[in-house]
This record gives C-alpha cells, sequence and structure tokens, in this order.
C-alpha cells in the first residue's frame, strides 16, 4: 500500500462539497435566475458529499496502512520569514474527522429532502449545508494555523446562515446574530494564540511550530512569571470554548436550535462544535507542557459537563433537551483533553457524532410526524405510530446514556476512568462531575423518552396554537404516522453505528498505533492512558465489566425514576416543581448567564462603546484634534493676515522697527 497520498483526491475530498454548494446556491436560487429545480439542487449537492466521502473512506484506508500526507498546496503570501500557505496535514486524527464530517453530512443531505420538502428556501438550505462541509474539512485537514483559522472562521459564518435561515423569523435572527457575537469573543482569544505562535515560532506551520516546542516550555511570557506555552495555550483554548460552546460562552448553541432541524444534527452534533475538541487534540504537543492550561481545561469541560446537564432536567422542547445533552457531552470530551486522554476525547467525539446526530434526526422525525410541535408535554404514545423512527431513537438513547455494549458505553466509561487517573488539581472535581453527569443524562434523556413514545397520547389537547418551522398552523386532531423513508432511512444508518462502531474501533483508537503519530502524551507527567490500558483488555470483557461498575447502576436508577416520574406517578413532576422552585427557577433561568451576558456584560460593553464613540472620538479627536486643529490654524492665519497686507509702506514701517528693535538689542549687550 502506498506511503503517500494523492493531492488531487484530497483536493478533490474539499473541493465536491463547495462544487455542489456552488451549483446549488448560484443557479438553483433567485440569484442565478432559478435555472435548475429542486431535484438538480439535492442531487448535486449529495453527489458532491458522497464523493468526499467515498475518497475519505479510502483515505483513512491507505493512512492505516501507513500512508501520510503533510504538504503545501499552493503559496499565498510571504511576509519576512513567516510564509501564509494553503496544505493539508492527513495522518489518522484528520482521516478519522474527515469520515465523521462526511457520513454525517451525507445522512443529513439525504434526510434534508423529506424534512425541508415543503420550505421555499430549499435550493438554498442545500447549498448552505454543503457549503458548510467544505468550510469543516478546511479545517479538520489543515496542516497550518493560518488555513485552520480561515475553516475557523468560515464555519462560523455558514452556521450564522444556518442557524437564521429562517430570516423572518426574530428569534431566530436573535439566535444567529447571538451564535455569532459569542463565537467572536471565544476567537479574540483563539486569534490572540495564534499571534502568539506566529511571534515566537516564526511560523504557522504545525510542524515547524512542534519541533520548537521545547523552546516554548523554558519562556516567559514578558512582564509575568507565566510559562509562555501557558498563555499560548489557553489562548487557543478560549477559541475552542467559543466553538465548543464551554461554560460561560455556552449561551448560544442551545438557542441555535431556532434553525431546521437537520442543522442541529449537522452542525451541534457532529462538526462545528467538536471543533474546539478537535484543534486540542491536534495541540497536543504544546498542551502537554502546560500543567496549568490542561488543569484549566480539565475544570472547564467538569463545569460544563456537570451544570449543563441540570438544565436539560427542566427542558420542555425536545430540541432543547439534546441540546443541553450535547452541551454536556462537550464537557465530558474537554475533561478528557484535560487529562491528557486525546484519543479517549476523540473517541468520544466519534461515537457521539453518531448518536447525536441520529436523536436530532430522529427529534425532526417526531417534529415532522407531530405537525411541527416541539412541546414534548403533548406528545406521548408515539411508539405505535413511527415503529422506525422510535427504536432508532430508543438505540441513540440507550448508546447516550452509556449502556454497557452500545457505542457510547465505551467511550463515556473511558473518559470516568482517565479523570479517576489523573493528578491534575482539579481532576478529583472532574471525576465526581462525570460520574454525576451519568445519572443527569440518563435522566433527563428517558425523561424525554418516555414522554414522547410513551404514555397516554396528549398530541389533541396542546392548548397553544403552535406555528411549524415553515410558518403554518398544525392540525392538533391529525393523527401522527411515521415520516417518509428518505427520513427514517437515514436514522437507521445512523443507528447501526451508534451499536457498534465502539466495539470495533476501542482498542486501535485507544490502546494501538492508530493516533499514535497524531497525538503525543507525556506519559511520566499524565499517565491516564498508561492506566487505562492496565484496565481495559477487549470491548467484551469491559461490556461484561460494565455491568457492575457504579455508573451502570447510577444510570439505571435513573431511568426507573424517570419512568415512575413520567409514566407510573406523572402528578410527581408538578409537586416537586412547586416544593423546589427556587431550584427550578435558577435551573429555568439558565443560571442567568443570559441575563449576564446580555443584560449586563452587553450592556457594560455598550456603554463603553459608546463613552469611547462620544467621549473619545468625537468629543477628543473630532472635536479637539480635528476640529481644535483647524481652528487654531483659521486663528493663526488670521493673525497673519493682517501682517501680509500687500501695502509697501506698511512692509517699510516693519523694517523700521526691526532695525530700531535690534540696534537697541546690540546696545544693550555692549553696555
Amino acid at each position: 500500500m502506498s506511503q503517500t497520498l494523492s493531492a488531487s483526491t484530497l483536493l478533490t475530498v474539499a473541493l465536491a462539497p463547495l462544487a455542489g454548494s456552488l451549483i446549488a446556491g448560484v443557479l438553483g436560487t433567485v440569484f442565478g435566475g432559478n435555472r435548475i429545480g429542486r431535484t438538480a439542487s439535492h442531487s448535486v449537492t449529495i453527489l458532491g458529499v458522497l464523493i468526499s466521502f467515498i475518497l475519505s473512506a479510502i483515505t483513512l484506508q491507505d493512512v492505516m496502512g501507513g500512508a501520510r500526507f503533510d504538504q503545501t498546496i499552493y503559496e499565498w503570501m510571504t511576509v519576512g520569514s513567516l510564509k501564509m500557505e494553503v496544505g493539508f496535514l492527513v495522518d489518522s486524527l484528520t482521516a478519522t474527522m474527515m469520515c465523521v464530517v462526511t457520513f454525517v453530512s451525507l445522512m443529513v443531505h439525504v434526510y434534508t429532502i423529506g424534512y425541508m420538502a415543503e420550505d421555499e428556501g430549499y435550493n438554498r438550505f442545500f447549498s448552505y449545508i454543503s457549503l458548510f462541509t467544505f468550510a469543516m474539512l478546511m479545517l479538520v485537514m489543515s496542516n497550518n494555523f493560518l488555513q485552520l483559522f480561515f475553516g475557523w472562521e468560515a464555519v462560523g459564518l455558514v452556521s450564522y446562515l444556518l442557524i437564521g435561515f429562517w430570516f423572518k423569523r426574530p428569534t431566530a435572527i436573535f439566535a444567529n446574530l447571538k451564535a455569532f457575537l459569542v463565537n467572536r469573543v471565544g476567537d479574540f482569544g483563539f486569534i490572540l494564540g495564534i499571534g502568539l505562535v506566529a511571534a515566537y515560532a516564526g511560523s504557522l506551520n504545525y510542524s515547524e511550530v512542534f519541533a520548537k516546542k521545547e523552546a516554548f516550555a523554558t519562556l516567559l511570557f514578558p512582564g509575568t512569571d507565566w510559562l509562555l506555552v501557558t498563555v499560548m495555550c489557553i489562548c487557543l483554548f478560549v477559541g475552542a470554548m467559543g466553538k465548543s460552546a464551554q461554560f460561560p460562552l455556552h449561551i448560544w448553541l442551545p438557542d441555535s436550535m431556532e434553525g431546521p432541524t437537520p442543522i442541529s444534527a449537522l452542525i451541534h452534533a457532529a462538526t462545528m462544535v467538536t471543533a474546539g475538541i478537535f484543534l486540542v487534540a491536534r495541540m497536543s504537543p504544546l498542551f502537554e507542557l502546560s500543567d496549568a492550561a490542561l488543569n484549566f481545561v480539565m475544570v472547564i469541560g467538569a463545569i460544563t459537563a456537570l451544570f449543563m446537564g441540570f438544565l436539560g432536567i427542566v427542558q420542555n422542547d425536545i430540541k432543547r433537551v439534546i441540546a443541553y445533552s450535547t452541551l454536556s457531552q462537550l464537557g465530558y470530551m474537554t475533561v478528557a483533553l484535560g487529562a491528557s486522554a486525546y484519543s479517549v476525547a476523540i473517541f468520544h467525539l466519534m461515537t457521539h457524532a453518531f448518536f447525536k446526530a441520529l436523536l436530532f434526526l430522529g427529534a425532526g422525525s417526531v417534529i415532522m410526524a407531530m405537525h411541527h410541535n416541539q412541546d414534548i408535554r403533548w406528545m406521548g404514545g408515539l411508539r405505535k405510530y413511527m415503529p422506525w423512527t422510535w427504536i432508532t431513537f430508543l438505540i441513540g438513547s440507550l448508546a447516550l446514556i452509556g449502556t454497557p455494549f452500545f457505542s457510547g458505553f465505551y467511550s463515556k466509561e473511558s473518559i470516568i476512568e482517565a479523570a479517576a487517573a489523573s493528578q491534575l488539581p482539579g481532576a478529583g472535581f472532574a471525576y465526581l462531575a462525570v460520574l454525576a453527569g451519568v445519572f443527569i443524562t440518563a435522566f433527563y434523556s428517558f425523561r424525554l423518552y418516555f414522554l414522547v413514545f410513551h404514555g397516554p397520547e396528549r398530541y389533541d389537547q396542546n392548548p397553544d396554537a403552535h406555528h411549524d418551522d415553515h410558518g403554518h398552523g398544525h392540525d392538533r386532531d391529525a393523527k401522527p404516522r411515521e415520516t417518509p423513508w428518505v427520513v427514517w432511512l437515514p436514522l437507521v444508518l445512523l443507528a447501526i453505528p451508534s451499536v457498534v462502531i465502539g466495539a470495533m474501533t476501542m482498542m486501535p483508537m485507544l490502546f494501538g498505533d492508530f493516533l499514535k503519530d497524531a497525538i503525543q502524551v507525556d506519559a511520566a507527567r499524565h499517565p491516564a492512558m498508561t492506566v487505562l490500558a492496565g484496565k481495559i483488555h477487549g470491548w467484551v470483557e469491559m461490556g461484561v465489566h460494565g455491568f457492575m461498575v457504579p455508573p451502570f447502576w447510577m444510570a439505571l436508577a435513573a431511568v426507573v425514576l424517570a419512568y415512575y416520574m413520567h409514566i407510573v406517578n406523572p402528578a410527581l413532576p408538578a409537586r416537586l416543581k412547586q416544593a423546589l422552585q427556587p431550584i427550578y427557577t435558577l435551573l429555568d433561568k439558565k443560571y442567568y448567564m443570559d441575563w449576564l451576558w446580555i443584560d449586563v456584560i452587553a450592556r457594560a460593553m455598550r456603554g463603553l462603546g459608546v463613552g469611547l464613540w462620544k467621549g473619545g472620538d468625537r468629543a477628543l479627536i473630532d472635536g479637539a484634534v480635528v476640529n481644535g486643529s483647524w481652528r487654531v490654524v483659521g486663528w493663526a492665519a488670521g493673525v497673519l493676515r493682517w501682517l501680509q497686507s500687500g501695502f509697501l509702506y506698511h512692509y517699510a514701517l516693519a523694517m523700521i522697527l526691526g532695525i530700531f528693535v535690534l540696534m537697541t538689542y546690540f546696545v544693550w549687550l555692549n553696555k
């Protein structure tokens, strides 16, 4: 098998979705005269992503055989010794991300044919999701920080377009602005980190930067006693906090559910929100040099995993429950990164991509059947009407809560063990957080499952006259029914890896050589993976042992409690809500984080901006510097005008007076 990969093949992987996006976006919309119809638009975009997926799978096979690629494709410019290039780095980490992104994107494209069938923006939507796939591929395939930043900002821009796809809805406009602005906060730290890398490494290329990592370990950040690499890594991680929705930059992700449901699966399950996880894993040679940075990463992840899970308990919108689940699971991945278990984080990223995309698309299938009602309090009994959606949603839920032998079990259990094995100061808190998160995740996941698929039918009791995603009311009395095959077939195809992918890939990804050259770990200082290797000896043994560990019994207890509260004794939640009103209010207000960001921080920033505008720009710069300078010049010109009269006798008088003054001065000196 070849040891090098073809540049043309890799270019095709990235550019095929872009080509489909341009064709559908130009020729399939008003912009290009609507020259092609819906069938042509979805066909060309699906073909582009399909080509990309097939080539990504072939690339992964070659990489498993030892092939690698790290070359410049195009040199944009050179500034001094700093080269700005477009290039690809394809190793096992990149190839895994390529396959995950393209497969989930392909499923979303097929699913969208049914979900968006009645939407007038059908062609535009396909153009956007294909463009997003291109941007994400450019991000994960980059071999330098410049291209990484391009992909980083491109996925942010396209997510802005997708979240606000229904731009006539005020809530959608608010949500996409919120996502865009919060991500700019994270990106400010990200670009500072890239700036530090460029300043001290003199290069933006990954391999050249990593080659100088030992020098970073001895340098102090100017004016402080902090290691330069600590500041550099924390700045880079702030960017990851924004993109991967880590506390306190998480507030944008739940509101992004205002976009169409396929977007939730594509952006907020498998691709965009995992970009930050991929970034930290890719930067493992730098993060391994700073325990302070790793501890910061671990604590932030633990806070996100635990406290975002609590918020899922009080949500009634089916998509928002799953959104808070995404936040919590991203926290799990971040805890693994902080424990230096980078391969475990990537393993959970992969398994999570399949079952979370399955849950989001399953939620969309339910929403379609419920005539676009999203409130789980007015569902129930859908199991008999939607067999395909029911069984696949159940599989996704079992994988999410870490049921032994499901894919999520292997990755979540590995994260819990890695947190327990870590020697960082924050490891104790992180372990308790991820352990408690098992119970919380199982409770809100099966609260959602039981309210939607079991119990009495409540879809005809909804007191609210909801409107669907397309602006039409729904018929409260119509019976739900299974969605078309283009909707449930992707659910089946995602359910298969949700069961088997964990067992198939755990040993090579965690303890084999698969990620060995892509991720670097200082095992002496950070022994989590060494401890895991001594405990885990195969997927069968781990699955059997999983029935005897505390996380399984905690999850089972949560499922039983959810069943009792919502099927056996459905009056209990209302009584608990009344008894625990202050806690419920705190959770319902999302810890007042929206209030803090929007009403306090945003208003303070607006006040600062207005102050700088009125006091600095208008009063000082415009008033004093610009207007003041021309007033001084005008006054001086007015004075000089009297001296430049143009009359000879005025000039003669001035000369005589001047001579008189000089004579007087010299006479005084001679005395």
